[in-house]
């Protein structure tokens, strides 16, 4: 490494990079090429993105700043300069997300049918609905607090929608005389919040004519307002939403129960500093005044919306029934051709390692082989790391259900899982009391690794069935993210995996693995290594190529030992969804390093490496993005990918998303984003499409040749044969 040749801002700054790639999402929500319903769930997504940014990031940099709001980052920014060019641009983003919202997708979608009501101007029929709805559902779930001296600012929910009233004040003793100036205690009004919460829908459907009609919960309640206030007169009526700093992190160190303390952070974050306020474009300086002096929010953290707060709530109208011509195209995962539904998962496995390629390809198998393990009488153990699950989990299920009959269950549940520790908390609890033996995880680090081993009795000896992801246990989000899953029962990665596992379990260093690589111990060294072979070779004048899929590419370690590569003329290819601090096509630098960023349908999420090896060709897929704390202070796992056919394939994917010129982008040195189109020789190229045509066609051709070949029965073989 000869970093001191390096130029010193040869880095891009993370935060802003992620608000890139927030652009790049918001591109989408823009663009025409895409069905309106699918723009509108584009939209919603950066509004999800942004909240959980401003929660993380901005309300770490906070914390940072006081601290020491000098100290630069590696691309040479000081902590103020960040925090006042991430608000630049969140602001500039506001303002594109409703203009987008106003200008185009609610005109489209009245059009189309779908149409946000205003009360005023509705029709007798749905104002009878709204006001019954009103009076039978809102009135007697929603409170109002209005705020004296004796009665302070309530606690405020982080992200959730609140109402704040302005009332006109009812003198407290005799009535002044008529032209008497107020007294300094005297206010001219009175502040009132109403939390609108999440019991209620926030779209409440009202009757139309033809098509689909609601109205906004905190619309509805504004509409009625003054049925909370008999007596009052209303002066103001105003949304608020406010963000708390959720980058509160567990001191471990001071927690003896780690369950007891992750509950604590939980608490903590419920009563966090704000970050962000939300208001109503149309609010009075009164109105914003109070709320910014009450809540502690500086100017620049105040922002003023002209349309309704919290974007998500697209989400609910993108799942209306109906409409189908505003969606895109159903793309159903189909089933793997290396899996026979009609042998159990244990027979698929031992007939050869299977490789599934999410979501193009079922995750099925995976829940199928842990359900299938936990009724198997031959099944003696299953050890599983749980990093994400899904809400009604059934492989949490198949692990309670294998427990309760007897087999030695052991799950590592991280429950420093961020916005996931509530439900992980929850499952550990439930598997215990099942008889789980459940590991929290691993002092000072998050145990990120996606590795399930299933320990069998067969006749030549003790099995082991294995699972490695790139992607989590969580059978929903394997239907929209794009992930690896890899099979087996090698006996040496069944080795490793379990040096590896009880190392975690048993709070130890893992023992010599042949095959895989963990942090915080050997992943970055091995990573480095992979790197810096390639370089070496092409100094040799052999052929050295790099391609990874990854989703955030910050480690600087590895930027420069991957500037290091480019400048000895290795061809870098890197596929980075979100997050690159790497500045590619820079001569004498980077001139060989592309990076692209694809957006489309699917969540890129899967971690795939790839290394010429002189020929020899390495194919690796990891739970780790290139980030110091998957590399340091997390438990990761990197896995070769030893079958041919399956190296063949992974290589081909990869390839094929750089070949892509309808949903890709480009970065550029100066960290902008270009968008890819065909030119005029060139036919669209859509990665995606091209990926779920080609499981069609594998399954198909499956098909076709199950249904061409006659297989006999056999009669089951017998222990005495």
């Amino acid at each position: 490494m000869f970093e001191d040749d390096l130029p010193l801002n040869r880095f891009l700054n993370r935060e802003l990079s992620w608000l890139e790639f927030n652009r790049r999402v918001l591109a989408h929500a823009e663009s025409l090429d895409w069905p309106l319903l699918e723009r509108a769930k584009f939209l919603a997504i950066t509004g999800s993105n942004l909240d959980e940014f401003m929660m993380v990031r901005v309300g770490g940099l906070k914390m940072q700043y006081q601290r020491n709001p000098m100290v630069r980052d590696s691309a040479g920014m000081t902590v103020a300069e960040q925090l006042q060019a991430v608000s630049d641009n969140c602001h500039r983003m506001q303002a594109d997300q409703y203009r987008i919202l106003s200008e185009s997708l609610e005109p489209m979608l009245a059009d189309a049918g779908i149409r946000r009501i205003v009360l005023d101007g509705a029709s007798q029929r749905a104002r009878q609905v709204a006001d019954q709805w009103f009076h039978n559902e809102v009135m007697a779930v929603l409170s109002p607090q209005t705020l004296t001296s004796e009665r302070a600012f309530p606690l405020i929910q982080g992200l959730q929608l609140h109402l704040c009233v302005r009332l006109a004040s009812v003198p407290a003793g005799p009535a002044s005389e008529p032209n008497a100036e107020p007294s300094a205690a005297e206010q001219p009004w009175q502040f009132s919040v109403i939390p609108i919460g999440r019991a209620l829908n926030r779209l409440v459907s009202l009757p139309m004519d033809k098509g689909y009609g609601f109205v906004l919960l905190e619309d509805l309640v504004a509409y009625y307002l003054a049925e909370f206030y008999p007596g009052r007169e209303v002066v103001e009526c105003v949304p608020f939403r406010i963000t708390r700093n959720a980058d509160v992190q567990l001191h471990e160190e001071a927690a003896p129960d780690l369950l007891m303390g992750m509950e604590e952070v939980l608490e903590s974050r419920r009563e966090s500093r704000c970050v962000r306020l939300e208001i109503g474009a149309q609010a009075s300086e009164e109105t914003a005044s109070f709320l910014t002096k009450t809540l502690g929010i500086a100017p620049q953290d105040l922002f003023r919306t002209p349309g309704p707060l919290d974007l998500t709530y697209l989400f609910n109208l993108v799942s209306v029934e109906g409409f189908r011509s505003l969606r895109s195209e159903p793309w159903p995962a189909q089933g793997s051709p290396a899996i026979d539904p009609a042998e159990s998962m244990f027979v698929n496995i031992a007939n050869g390692d299977v490789m599934l390629v999410h979501p193009y390809e079922r995750f099925d198998p995976v829940v199928r082989l842990i359900e299938e393990a936990s009724v198997d009488a031959d099944v003696l153990a299953i050890k599983q790391i749980l990093y994400r699950t899904s809400r009604d989990s059934p492989i949490v299920a198949a692990l309670r259900r294998a427990a309760e009959r007897g087999k030695y269950v052991t799950a590592i549940v991280e429950l420093k899982a961020r916005f996931d520790e509530a439900r992980n908390i929850e499952w550990a609890r439930e598997m215990e009391l099942s008889g789980v033996q459940v590991i929290y995880g691993v002092r000072g680090l998050k145990t990120h690794a996606k590795v399930c081993i299933i320990v069998r009795r067969e006749p030549q000896g003790i099995v082991r069935y294995l699972h490695f992801g790139t992607g989590n246990y969580n059978e929903v989000t394997a239907g929209i993210y794009s992930d690896v899953s890899l099979l087996t029962c090698d006996d040496a990665l069944g080795e490793d995996s379990t040096r590896f596992f009880n190392a975690v379990t048993g709070a130890s260093q893992p023992g010599p693995m042949q095959y895989l690589a963990s942090a915080p111990t050997t992943l970055r060294s091995k990573l480095l290594g992979l790197i810096e072979a390639e370089t070496q070779r092409r100094r040799e004048g052999q052929h050295a190529e790099i391609i990874a899929k990854i989703n955030a590419l910050v480690d600087t370690e590895v930027i420069d030992a991957l500037y290091e590569a480019s400048r000895a003329g290795v061809k870098v290819r890197l596929n980075v969804r979100g997050v690159c601090c790497l500045k590619p096509g820079i001569k004498g630098l980077s001139k060989n390093i592309q990076v692209v960023s694809i957006v489309d349908r699917f969540l890129e999420h899967a971690r795939i490496l790839y290394f010429a090896h002189g020929g020899d060709e390495q194919i690796f897929i990891s739970s780790a993005d290139w980030m110091p704390r998957n590399l340091d202070r997390r438990v990761e796992l990197l896995v070769p990918v030893l079958r041919a056919d399956h190296r063949k394939r992974l290589h081909a994917t990869l390839l094929c998303y750089f070949r892509d010129n309808v949903n890709s982008w480009k970065l550029q040195p100066d960290g902008q984003y270009q968008r890819l189109h065909p030119s005029e020789r060139q036919s669209p190229f859509q990665a995606q499409a091209v990926l779920y045509e080609q499981a069609m066609t594998a399954r198909r051709k499956a098909d076709q040749n199950n249904r061409s070949t006659f297989e006999t029965h056999q009669p089951r073989a017998t222990e005495n044969s």
